[in-house]
Order: structure tokens, then sequence, then C-alpha cells
């Protein structure tokens, strides 16, 4: 069955790089010669790509790539675009506020963390690059929630189960909705002791062209390091970051 699963698969790969590597587009009986599989086997697996858009039959009968298989690539593209320009403005943050700077995305309900850099950068405390996190008590969480339509917001946090890490914890919907808008109107938010006693974080959105919040930034340390005398111009330092970022993005908001 496995063996079977696999050579499914290698057909697919092997109709999708004929179809990238012709100019034209190329009909069922041109796809089955140039990949040595019989028609009805081509016929069958370009139904299930067309099905997801990797593949489009066109109206003439032949078939060419999908916008799917390009928005998927593109994806990943405007990752490691992100990931290399994104990598500036944290050194900037670490260098300027001797705190902890990240980047992340959402997913779901969780933050995956794609960036850190740390001023200790051997020491395996909080988080690590592919660490996730709950959204809603993460501070660049909290910011890309903030962003979401009422039924995207609604999606996100299904099956969220609000656990309370700390007593600072919103783990109150109702609340925690309240929070979010505010966070909106003002661009950051803060997880103050809500994930793990005696740390803060500070986070601000990042946004791509199209004006989507595609990740967030962020500046974190021990409450040592994050008094409440300087919040205000850590958040100022950070929304500044997160603005410049957006803008290297091709956002102009």
């Amino acid at each position: 069955m496995e063996e079977h699963i696999v050579r499914v698969v290698d057909r697919v790969f092997d109709i999708i790089e004929q179809l990238a590597a012709s100019n034209i587009p190329m009909n069922l009986s041109e796809v089955s010669k140039a990949t040595g599989m019989s028609k009805s086997t081509v016929h069958r697996l370009l139904a299930s790509m067309c099905a997801r858009h990797y593949v489009e039959k066109n109206e003439d009968n032949t078939y060419s790539i999908g916008y799917k298989l390009m928005e998927t690539v593109s994806l990943h593209i405007n990752s490691l675009e992100l990931l290399t320009e994104a990598k500036p403005f944290l050194s900037n943050l670490l260098r300027d506020l001797h705190l902890t700077a990240h980047m992340g995305v959402l997913d779901g309900c969780d933050v995956i963390y794609l960036e850190k850099l740390d001023i200790y950068p051997n020491t395996m405390l909080y988080t690590q690059v592919g660490f996730r996190s709950p959204a809603y008590c993460s501070s660049m969480g909290k910011c890309l929630l903030s962003c979401l339509s009422g039924d995207e917001l609604e999606e996100a946090l299904y099956g969220c189960t609000f656990k309370k890490y700390t007593p600072n914890t919103i783990t109150n919907i109702r609340q925690f909705k309240k929070y979010l808008r505010d966070v909106r109107r003002q661009g950051w938010a803060m997880d103050d002791e809500e994930y793990q006693l005696g740390h803060r974080c500070i986070g601000a959105p990042v946004y791509d062209y199209r004006g989507t919040p595609v990740a967030a930034i962020s500046a974190s340390g021990s409450v040592r390091q994050l008094p409440d005398d300087i919040l205000d111009s850590v958040i100022q330092e950070v929304k500044q970051a997160a603005a410049d970022l957006s803008r290297k993005m091709g956002y102009i908001g």
C-alpha cells in the first residue's frame, strides 16, 4: 500500500514537472507521452489536480500549471523574503533595547516563531525558532489575531482552550475580544507575564504590499529588563521597527 502511494505521488510530480517545463499548455496525449504513463492514469491524476487548482484545464482541453501551485510557491518565496528583510530590524531591536527580538506568524490559535535574536544566543530559555506559543497570551499572537475579521477570528480561536498559564492570563473570551479591539486601535500588544511569570513582551504587526498582516515582531525580556518606566519607549521602538519592515514589504499605510 505504501509503495502504491509513493508511486502515485511520483507520478503527480512527473506531471507537474512536465507542465512547468513546457512553453505551451499540453493536451492529454502529450502529457501521457512525456511521462510514459497511460492516458487513463494521466487523466485520473489531472482530474484530481484540477479539482485542487494545482493544474488548470483550458477550453481547448489542454492543461497548464494552476494558480494554486503558483500561490503556494509564492507564499514560500514571500516567507524567505520576509526573513531576509526582517533580520536587520530585529538586530536593531536587540542592539538598541538589549532585549530578545522575535518574529512570528499565526497558525490557527498558535504563533510559530520564525526568527529569534538573543543577547544570550546559547541559552534555551523560553523560546527557540520553531517554538509554538498560544496566540492569546503572546504579544505577537494578539497583534495578529486583532487584525482578523470577525469570522476569521472565530475560526482561528475554534477549539482554543484558553488555559490559564499564570494569574495574568486572559481566559474569558469576551474580555479577550474586547482587548483585541484595543490592540487593533493602538497597533501593539503586550504579554504581561501571561504565559510565563517574570517575562514580558511587546509586539507589533507587519503588513505586506496588500495590507495583509503577514507576521509580527517583538522585543521581550524579564520584568527586570522591561520595567514599567521604559515600556513606552520600547513600545514606540517596536512599532517603528514593524512599520519600517512593513514598508520594506511594500506596505503603504
